[in-house]
């Protein structure tokens, strides 16, 4: 046991670069991997067929970081998904002068979701896993009333708008490299930014420095919601036709990619690059197990192998498990033997 810990802190000792270095290695590894043990899998077919959804997971997966910074995890990610497919196709019912109104809905739908959910957290201090869980019943609810659990065809507009490039990049490519640098510039250099992630290291000591805490966390669930809105607005255009629960794969894949990018699942500094980054490192992954013929349900295995790989690398104090036993087996070696003999 003790050189299994051994070998685990020092990996975590060698990784302990720029969680985005690290996150980009493992990326370019997993490619590198694939072009020779499953080279269909990195075609130029079924790269062009994975970006535009890896695309969609990078922006809901930063809006999972915004809320994991703040401490909490955020499991309405499929609600919100789907409710706003189910709005961006049902509202406009193939009427393309309607995609307007469709879109202001979708995003109004999304800004009061993330202040109702915030200001639970915040305000009367239930948790986020409690809270988020009744607010995609809630979405979930109103998707149903909305659609009926029917699908419903993209409209001609969008569906041209994602299908189509911009300088040579597919359109959700090129929105989810904007996003990331938007929110990442906004995150690392601006005042609002440094008093975020502050707030999500230590909320006591943001709060000492006279920071308006609860104002950092109900903004992290908005902008995480309009994120998710932004990423369904997306998934409504790749697919023809989705279905009215389209977000439903979308929840672990995020929390994933968020800590393989390194952000603590305790809140606090993170990168949204990085977590990007881990967006298409498990887009890749899941790709590469599809072609290699296994069935479906050994991809959320997978997920789940990689989401404990980035906790046990980034998040576990392996330094400190190893000095523990270490200490143990001290302790154990210098007990006196105890006789058994009669007295």
């Amino acid at each position: 046991m003790e050189r299994v810990v051994q070998r685990l802190s020092a990996i975590r000792a060698d990784w302990a670069w720029p969680a985005s270095a690290v996150i980009v290695v493992g990326t370019v590894l997993l490619f590198a991997i694939s072009a020779i043990v499953e080279p269909q899998s990195t075609s130029k077919g079924a790269i062009d067929g994975m970006l535009p959804f890896a695309a969609v997971l990078a922006i809901a997966a930063v809006g999972q970081t915004l809320v994991i910074q703040q401490g909490g995890i955020d499991l309405s990610v499929p609600g919100m998904i789907s409710l706003t497919v189910v709005i961006m196709t049902h509202h406009p019912a193939g009427d393309s002068s309607k995609l307007f109104e469709a879109l202001l809905l979708a995003y109004g739908c999304a800004i009061v979701a993330g202040l109702i959910a915030g200001t639970i957290v915040s305000r009367i201090g239930i948790t986020a896993i409690v809270t988020t869980l009744g607010m995609n019943a809630l979405e979930y609810g109103v998707n149903l009333q909305v659609s009926n659990g029917t699908t419903a065809t993209t409209t001609s507009t969008l569906q041209e708008f994602v299908s189509g490039s911009v300088l040579g990049i597919k359109t959700p490519v090129a929105v989810a490299i904007g996003i990331t640098l938007i929110v990442a510039l906004i995150i690392k250099r601006t005042v609002i930014g440094r008093r975020f992630e502050a707030v999500g290291a230590s909320p006591r000591a943001a709060r000492a420095a006279g920071l308006e805490i609860t104002r950092y966390q109900i903004g992290a669930y908005v902008g995480a919601n309009l994120l998710y809105c932004s990423a369904g607005v997306l998934l409504a255009g790749i697919v023809q036709s989705p279905s009215a629960f389209q977000g439903d794969t979308y929840l672990l894949p995020t929390v994933a990619a968020v800590v393989l990018g390194g952000t603590s699942l305790l809140g606090g500094r993170g990168s949204v690059i990085a977590t990007a980054v881990g967006a298409l490192f498990i887009s890749q992954l899941d790709q590469f197990v599809l072609t290699s013929g296994v069935k479906s349900a050994v991809q959320y295995l997978v997920q789940a192998g990689a989401l404990a790989i980035g906790i046990a690398i980034y998040s576990v104090p392996w330094g400190r498990l190893k000095e523990r036993l270490r200490s143990d087996g001290r302790e154990g070696g210098s007990r006196p033997a105890t006789s058994t003999a009669p007295t």
